[in-house]
């Protein structure tokens, strides 16, 4: 594993080190935080504040997706990544303790969407195990895949053996110029996810099958909101079969969230007070009935669980009367829980909303 990674890594000259291998002070989810707390936000002389924006308007639905972050380890380490994954994430992987204790938590599960994520979830030796246990037990499987994972040796009939299961592909992709996903990811990736995106469509991905679905997810290169999804899905469509004669089923626009390697950024780049701000001025009480926190159960790689994949992030553990481990998981006990919040929440209800299947208004 390490020589393959290692190696795709190598061509991505403008690539980063994760903040863990940088022993970053933003490495500490409780620095991140702290920083978030100290931006100043402000209206009509009161600190801003999430919890109050949402008031009683945010509360659980039913569970519908069970997403499980399976580690951080990944074959590259983008600009903008929210989870600091990396090839050097090899200390947060899945145990197999954990992994049985997830597969069995899926199968008593009403959910009807597994998500599969990571780093790149591909990497964990044990994810056609899930995806075999998921498929199984009936629910819909998506694999959170960065494209250039399926390019690796190791993978060589992953796009075929994946599209037997049915399972679909939530691919990202900056942008679909070479120059802006270059810019987020390093050298040569951008030709990497075309000739990927290619694997996939001559596999029957990308085609409007249903069993064999290929939706792309874009996030903005800089510090604004994402534009009309449904626009931006037309000009993908035509630039991707113009120029390079790829097609895609769906394309997910999201938010970049305050947080990780895309919090440094906008720290360093003088850029945080004003994207926050940003996100606060352009709240919408629209994207709140779609916000993913409601109907998603986030499971992290060490079997904690949480309100969302961000929180997960910022390790905000999710308040369950048994405990915040997939173990013990009660579907029962989840519904009734209260949702924990934080000032990066702003990014899942700005503008048109943000979640991990889209825009939400």
């Amino acid at each position: 594993m390490a020589d393959s990674l290692s190696t795709d890594r190598s061509r991505t000259a403008r690539s980063i080190s994760t903040l863990h291998q940088r022993h970053a002070p933003l490495s500490s989810s409780a620095e991140q935080l702290r920083v978030l707390a100290s931006v100043h936000m402000e209206q009509e002389g009161h600190r801003v504040e999430f919890g109050p924006f949402v008031g009683d308007a945010l509360k659980p639905a039913h569970l519908e997706v069970f997403q499980v972050n399976l580690g951080k380890l990944c074959n590259m380490t983008c600009r903008h990544c929210h989870v600091d994954a990396g090839p050097d994430r090899t200390d947060a992987m899945m145990s197999e303790k954990t992994v049985g204790q997830v597969i069995a938590a899926i199968g008593s599960s009403a959910a009807h969407t597994v998500d599969l994520t990571g780093g790149a979830p591909e990497l964990h030796p044990r994810f056609r195990d899930v995806v075999d246990a998921s498929v199984t037990a009936g629910k819909h499987v998506i694999d959170r895949c960065n494209l250039t994972v399926l390019l690796l040796p190791r993978n060589a009939d992953l796009v075929d053996w994946l599209g037997e299961r049915g399972v679909e592909i939530v691919a990202s992709l900056p942008h679909y110029r070479h120059i802006n996903t270059d810019a987020q990811r390093g050298d040569g990736v951008f030709e990497r996810s075309i000739k990927a995106m290619q694997v996939l469509n001559a596999a029957g991905y990308g085609k409007g099958d249903p069993l064999r679905r290929l939706t792309l997810v874009s996030n903005p290169a800089g510090a604004f909101l994402g534009a009309s999804q449904a626009s931006l899905e037309r000009e993908w469509r035509q630039a991707l079969e113009r120029d390079y004669g790829v097609t895609f089923d769906r394309l997910f626009v999201l938010n970049n969230m305050p947080i990780s390697r895309f919090l440094e950024w906008l720290e360093s780049s003088g850029n945080l007070e004003a994207y926050m701000n940003r996100l606060v001025n352009a709240f919408n009480p629209g994207a709140i009935v779609g916000a993913m926190c409601r109907n998603t159960l986030s499971v992290g790689w060490d079997g904690r669980l949480y309100d969302c994949d961000f929180n997960q992030m910022l390790e905000l553990e999710i308040s369950l009367p048994n405990g915040p481990h997939i173990g013990a998981f009660d579907e029962s006990n989840w519904e009734h829980r209260p949702i924990v919040t934080a000032r990066h929440c702003f990014g899942c209800t700005a503008g048109a909303g943000s979640s991990c299947s889209g825009q939400t208004a």
